[in-house]
């Protein structure tokens, strides 16, 4: 899924930690060969290749992690939409560093987005577009659902102290390391000087923390700068915001809300997130404050 995984475990017995960590890059390459975008054959891309032809039959774990996506998105406002494969592709954010549509592009784009697209049997486990040209793209998703399966596993296998990471945007600290009782501490990186400062830092005991960061990719255009992270409601990259992160019991669920806080912004956030989630939001303006949505 383009993403680099790690792991760090402390236990007392090296043999099951290794055990441990091989089972969990081994989980990793399934789930890979399973939502992979960039994979021809995998599960996912099956589905973009014939759903908008006929209902694709697929596996309850796929079934089940789309019909979450859906549920994110109604949550979400539309904020959250895993049909944005198209629009990101128009602005060359699929595999390059960014371009610059025409408006045109945008509205052709636009026009095959949208999560009302995706038709769900539950009694037959199938997925079908309703028009030709949808692409789901498990990017905002599925790294926090890999994360979330190599905890499962750790703990199947006894471990109770890890430290699990996708890239450094999805994480989960499990129990707490030695001599820090507070759990993993995580320093979150400024957006306006990432190698030099922190912006805050989090402690994660049983917690996940996701980051949206709108500097991470992005290119100028018109005189502005343009991030990958684009509103699927209007087919622009979203304004107004460098960074939000999310903090959650699983890291699927704080890896699908960063997006919508991004878009939306604090006030929403204020009042739509949901229970025990806690965001922290760095505007893109020198007038605005930093901080975290206790």
């Amino acid at each position: 899924m383009a993403t680099t995984y790690s792991v760090v475990l402390y236990g007392d017995s090296h043999d099951r930690m290794e055990e441990a960590a091989n089972a969990a890059f081994a989980e990793v390459e399934r789930l890979d060969r399973l939502l992979s975008v960039y994979r021809g054959d995998s599960a996912w891309s099956e589905i973009n290749r014939l759903a908008a032809q006929r209902p694709v039959a697929v596996a309850p774990e796929v079934f089940d992690l789309i019909s979450r996506c859906l549920q994110y998105s109604r949550d979400s406002q539309g904020a959250f939409d895993i049909t944005i494969g198209p629009l990101t592709k128009a602005w060359g954010f699929f595999k390059a560093a960014g371009r610059l549509p025409s408006r045109a592009e945008i509205a052709t784009a636009l026009a095959r987005t949208g999560y009302r697209h995706i038709i769900l049997d539950h009694a037959a486990g199938t997925v079908q577009f309703d028009i030709d040209g949808v692409e789901i793209n498990p990017g905002g998703i599925g790294k926090g659902y890999a994360v979330d399966r190599i905890v499962e596993i750790l703990r199947r296998r006894g471990l109770t102290t890890a430290l699990v990471m996708a890239s450094s945007s999805s994480i989960y600290g499990m129990g707490t390391p030695p001599d820090e009782p507070r759990g993993w501490k995580i320093e979150i990186p400024d957006p306006t000087r990432p190698t030099l400062h922190s912006a805050t830092q989090v402690f994660l005991k049983d917690m996940s923390l996701s980051t949206s960061a709108g500097y991470v990719r992005t290119f100028r255009a018109d005189g502005r700068a343009l991030s990958h992270i684009i509103d699927p409601r209007t087919g622009y990259p979203a304004q107004g915001m460098l960074m939000v992160c999310v903090t959650a019991e699983r890291t699927i669920d704080s890896e699908a809300w960063t997006k919508p806080f991004f878009i939306h912004g604090r006030e929403w956030a204020a009042k739509n997130r949901p229970p025990r989630f806690r965001a922290f939001f760095c505007p893109d303006s020198p007038e605005a404050d930093w901080g975290w949505l206790a």
